[in-house]
């Protein structure tokens, strides 16, 4: 009798716990979903609407002027051109840096390992700065190039540690030893073994370095001055922080806007259009590695 209460007692928490769970989950959905649907909603609304505070999560007056006036400014191509460039070559760099440098730190047989480990976490707490930063990329000849957005943070230390702990709770010794007395090297063992076992750290790494990547502003505005390699979110940042738009994307959007109201409606749609369509290429990738994430971020996280 005592044992059935306490399984009764064990599942009456269990249930309470479960109900109090998928209530904060419910909650927390609420909280990021409501925005971006909002966010939806304003883009898609008309300017007036937008301005007036009249728009909740569904669009009022349905129009397409913010898209419209966006994707007609060949200036907002540019900067999504840019950003994919930077993005595509700026993961692929990182993610194989963070594997060649993650793998051997895995090995018991390294032993410089705990010295560069040791390396690397003090960079985690402490930096250079800006001004150092800056002149090291301005030596380096840099500045207004593609290496200034990519090299400077080529390397994370976060995430050499994380695919540390991945490759060492994943690929077995005991396989390495066998290829070894098969003759197999290093570099083959890295290319036919570790890379196929660790896809899931690979995933995450590629999707922190992404995302990185595509939502930086600040090493664009320090080391670029030609608008030609400005990243689109130097764009979004001149419209959101700036209330700066440029004159050929107005003239395009504002055909008979007469007064100061007009353009001020028109900018907060813009503002808003622009949102959305830097966040959809993101939103899009990461349905289809959630998979590999969630799994990498498990394994891989820091242990003792």
């Amino acid at each position: 009798m005592t044992t059935r209460r306490v399984r009764m007692n064990i599942k009456t928490k269990n249930r309470i716990f479960n109900l109090i769970n998928h209530g904060f989950l419910s909650l927390a959905l609420v909280i990021v979903l409501v925005p971006l649907l909002h966010m939806v909603a304003a883009s898609f609304s008309d300017p007036a609407a937008v301005t007036g505070g009249r728009v909740g999560i569904f669009p009022v007056d349905f129009t397409i002027l913010g898209y419209q006036t966006i994707f007609e400014d060949k200036e907002i191509w540019i900067g999504y051109r840019n950003t994919v460039l930077y993005t595509v070559t700026g993961t692929a760099l990182s993610t194989v840096l963070t594997m060649l440098a993650a793998y051997p730190l895995s090995r018991t047989d390294f032993k410089p390992r705990n010295f560069f480990m040791k390396l690397f976490t003090f960079t985690m707490f402490f930096g250079g700065g800006l001004i150092p930063t800056y002149l090291l990329v301005k030596n380096l000849k840099l500045l207004d190039t593609m290496g200034a957005i990519i090299l400077p943070g080529a390397v994370s230390a976060y995430n050499i540690i994380l695919a540390r702990t991945f490759i060492q709770s994943n690929v077995p010794r005991e396989l390495l030893e066998a290829t070894q007395i098969d003759g197999c090297d290093d570099f083959r063992f890295f290319r036919m073994f570790v890379i196929p076992l660790t896809k899931p750290i690979i995933a995450v790494v590629s999707l922190f370095c992404a995302v990185g990547i595509w939502g930086s502003y600040f090493s664009a505005m320090i080391y670029l001055s030609n608008p030609k390699l400005y990243p689109l979110q130097i764009y979004l940042r001149d419209i959101l922080i700036s209330n700066q738009v440029n004159a050929n994307t107005l003239a395009q959007g504002m055909a008979g806007a007469e007064s100061m109201a007009a353009k001020q409606s028109i900018q907060e749609l813009l503002k808003y259009s622009l949102i959305i369509v830097s966040s959809v290429p993101v939103l899009c990738i990461y349905p289809f590695i959630q998979k590999y994430f969630v799994r990498g971020v498990m394994l891989g996280s820091i242990k003792g």
